[in-house]
């Protein structure tokens, strides 16, 4: 930072839609949720900050030596980061958007502990970075991760008192969102690359790996973990710098089904492993971002037509996958359509409300009979979903309302 673990005494600790708040009034329920759309109207992505605290604190609790990094892309709602601030999270943001974002929580802190904190509680975990964003990250020293040799050169000339993680390529087999193609150099580089940037003037702090978004194989959480070992002893003995922050990604998974194991069963793998390879002044970081944030949301939508094609009941509802449902474009998760009507069921179709054939929900929702005007609601819709909406043909995203804040 000139910086490093090893110089320094303190170490790196562990628009458009309308937004409504709501008092605290517990968990979600049919009742509840009618109650909103009631009150706000439709479509409505209703955000619970008290299942936000739990899922934070439930991460703590299997993974207490891990500071959590909340990865902002997974849904950048302000009000999100806020509470995840308030109880102490750190983050990792991939966008100069999304650090400002960060920011305003801290914007009126003294100078000089508003450069602290952001040295010390954000990442900037997207590896490759324009020119301008390096300039204006600069000042602030925080973590900057890279994986090539031309990233190297960008952070000497534009951020050089930025502290460097590298970040390597780790098998993604069986995880929803492969990320490897894109990020993160071969092992094989890993030391030549560190290597590099020392010889360049900087300071590389860390190693950082991502095991792919939604990742239910737990192996690849074990075969990264002794990749890094693996690199950071081989920096220590060719090159004599020590590596003292490990940064081992998100991808922890959220039980859309009984069929995913929780993160206890993977929580308990990573701290015997973690005690198994690394020494115990290593600082330990992740980014939980759909761990934390999945299941706090809540979709409600309203019937606005309705038809029957080759004798299958559709429906074509006031969100679709250029707004809330656009998880299942880009993300890949299925959110089932569920109504509040009770009856018997039939194999539906649900459409979007725009004009493309592409905004297609399902086509193998039951449901029962529905009429126009009649609310459905998805549920664990929070992450990679209303971040990624749009104004596609002119429809707004949904009102956001926030419960429990």
């Amino acid at each position: 930072m000139t910086k490093t673990a090893l110089d320094t005494k303190k170490k790196r600790k562990k628009k458009g839609t309308e937004e409504t708040p709501v008092p605290h009034i517990g968990k979600i329920n049919k009742e509840l949720l009618l109650d909103l759309a009631a009150k706000h109207g439709t479509p409505i992505f209703v955000i619970d900050h008290e299942k936000l605290r739990e899922n934070y604190r439930e991460f703590r609790r299997h993974l207490p030596d891990v500071q959590v990094y909340f990865a902002v892309k997974a849904n950048s709602n302000p009000e999100i980061v806020k509470t995840l601030f308030k109880i102490g999270s750190s983050f990792d943001v991939a966008s100069m958007p999304e650090f400002m974002i960060v920011y305003e929580n801290i914007r009126d802190m003294p100078k000089n502990e508003r450069q602290e904190w952001i040295w010390d509680k954000i990442i900037y975990a997207n590896t490759i970075k324009p020119i301008e964003t390096l300039e204006a990250l600069d000042k602030y020293k925080p973590l900057v991760t890279f994986d090539n040799h031309h990233e190297i050169l960008k952070i000497r000339d534009h951020a050089p008192h930025a502290g460097l993680v590298l970040r390597i390529r780790v098998p993604n087999t069986g995880s929803m969102v492969e990320l490897s193609s894109k990020f993160g150099a071969h092992p094989g580089e890993a030391v030549d690359l560190i290597a590099e940037a020392f010889d360049n003037g900087l300071v590389v702090e860390g190693l950082s790996f991502h095991v792919g978004s939604q990742c239910t194989n737990f192996e690849n959480y074990m075969q990264a973990l002794q990749l890094s070992a693996n690199i950071i002893k081989e920096v220590e003995d060719r090159i004599g710098k020590k590596i003292r922050i490990l940064d081992i990604g998100g991808g922890f998974p959220v039980k859309y089904h009984p069929g995913i194991r929780s993160i206890r069963t993977l929580a308990r793998k990573l701290n015997m492993e973690i005690k198994r390879l690394f020494p115990t002044d290593m600082q330990i970081l992740a980014e939980p971002g759909r761990f934390l944030v999945a299941n706090t949301c809540t979709l409600v939508a309203k019937v606005v037509g309705k038809a029957v094609r080759d004798g299958k009941p559709c429906y074509y509802i006031n969100d679709g996958v250029y707004h809330t449902y656009s998880g299942q474009v880009f993300d890949h998760i299925n959110y089932p359509v569920l109504p509040f009507k009770e009856g018997e069921t039939q194999i539906s179709a649900v459409f979007g409300p725009t004009c493309d054939a592409f905004d297609t929900i399902t086509l193998s929702a039951e449901l029962p009979d529905l009429e126009i005007g009649d609310l459905v609601y998805s549920e664990n819709i929070g992450a990679y979903s209303h971040a990624s909406s749009t104004y596609f043909n002119g429809f707004p995203p949904a009102k956001v309302v926030h419960i429990n804040r």
